[in-house]
């Protein structure tokens, strides 16, 4: 297992007139993405980064992850600089473009980014199977990733980048492509994510998504920034007062209220309108209502938060505690069953191996792919890649 506890600071992220500068091949100033930009991320906060497309977010991202160089200015990660790779298994990132090898299915991918932080089999295995039933796609497990739509692209892209349980979440557009359903279930997931101190960067041009959720937002455009607050502060319309009552259905009652605001405050009523729910949560209640009348459907499909994400206590604990018991016969049970499997497993790649006549390799193949996690010869080749520099180094 990883270790899971990041270095305590005041600010997970604190940059101080960052500035990066692309320039061409002669090193001539070519555009300046992010200029003299200062901002704060607290412990345990939501952050909103809005802008427009080329406002500066990706780039401010890149840098605070490292992957870019700062022209000028001062930017550090957990108190240290974002090249220190002491940092990086404490975040978790979600780029705008779902970078993933086509070829592996979903439980391959989730194992392989599982493997790259150094978590063991066992954990990987099950925050794998609650990734994928909380991101809908338990029912699409085996199929390439390369076959997928952008919107189940950005569901395994999710999923990824929660695998290590991370202290930072990084999530660049993370609703992108998503259908109204999912977009709720992220933001359901990140004040999820906030209660048990996640901290949180959230970078979106769907403003909607960083007012729903966000505690503080930074607005950035020509790589500045033009405004930074809480919700409350910069959306408060202090122009207008809004009186929320039960309906009123005599003209007379309203033309009432008006003399009197005549007289005491010498206004009027500018506009008299039945409220009314925004689509979203309209549209919401409609799939609701067809789920719970069992309407079938081929699509992707919503699952509670990850267990191990809400901090509630896992399989492997509880087993971990009946172990502690002497004579426990759940726990024999337990292992029992998992050495039936593992011998279950063994002998059908054998039978397939043995009993076919023109295309033992095929045969094999199908019978490891019955399994819900990778097979050895799955984990090869991810071993393959994972070793690959080390490899060509020698």
């Amino acid at each position: 297992m990883i270790d899971s506890r990041a270095p305590h600071t005041e600010h997970v992220v604190e940059a101080v007139g960052l500035t990066k500068i692309f320039k061409d091949f002669w090193m001539r100033a070519k555009a300046t993405a992010v200029d003299g930009v200062s901002f704060n991320i607290n412990r345990g906060e939501l952050f909103g980064l809005l802008g427009p497309n080329g406002s500066g977010k990706s780039t401010t991202i890149k840098l605070i992850l490292g992957l870019l160089n700062k022209t000028r200015g001062r930017i550090t990660v957990f108190g240290r600089e974002p090249h220190d790779v002491a940092t990086k298994k404490f975040i978790g990132f979600l780029p705008e473009e779902s970078y993933l090898y086509p070829y592996l299915n979903s439980i391959e991918t989730l194992d392989y980014y599982g493997r790259l932080y150094g978590i063991d089999a066992k954990t990987r295995k099950k925050r794998t199977e609650e990734l994928l039933e909380m991101v809908g796609l338990s029912q699409v497990a085996h199929r390439h990733v390369g076959e997928f739509s952008k919107g189940m692209m950005r569901r395994i892209g999710i999923a990824q980048a929660l695998i290590n349980d991370p202290e930072f979440l990084i999530l660049d557009e993370p609703t992108s492509g998503l259908d109204p359903i999912g977009t709720r279930q992220v933001k359901d997931l990140l004040l999820e994510l906030k209660k048990r101190g996640k901290t949180i960067l959230l970078s979106s041009h769907l403003l909607s998504d960083v007012e729903d959720v966000c505690d503080r937002m930074t607005i950035l455009y020509g790589g500045r920034i033009h405004a930074e607050g809480t919700a409350d502060e910069l959306l408060v319309d202090t122009n207008h007062t809004i009186l929320k009552v039960p309906r009123v259905k005599n003209d007379d009652t309203i033309q009432k209220i008006e003399r009197i605001l005549e007289e005491n405050e010498g206004t009027s009523i500018d506009a008299v309108q039945q409220p009314r729910q925004n689509l979203e949560s309209f549209f919401i209640q409609i799939v609701d209502a067809a789920r719970a009348a069992h309407v079938e459907t081929s699509g992707a499909q919503t699952g509670d938060t990850a267990a191990f994400l809400k901090g509630d206590e896992t399989g492997d604990e509880l087993i971990g505690k009946l172990i502690e018991q002497p004579d426990n016969k759940q726990v024999a049970a337990v292992e029992a069953t998992n050495e039936v499997q593992e011998d279950v497993q063994d002998d059908k790649v054998l039978d397939a191996l043995v009993n076919s006549d023109e295309e033992p390799i095929a045969r094999a193949t199908e019978s490891t792919t019955e399994a819900s996690a990778p097979t050895d010869a799955d984990a090869s080749v991810i071993d393959a890649l994972l070793n690959n520099d080390e490899e060509q180094k020698e």
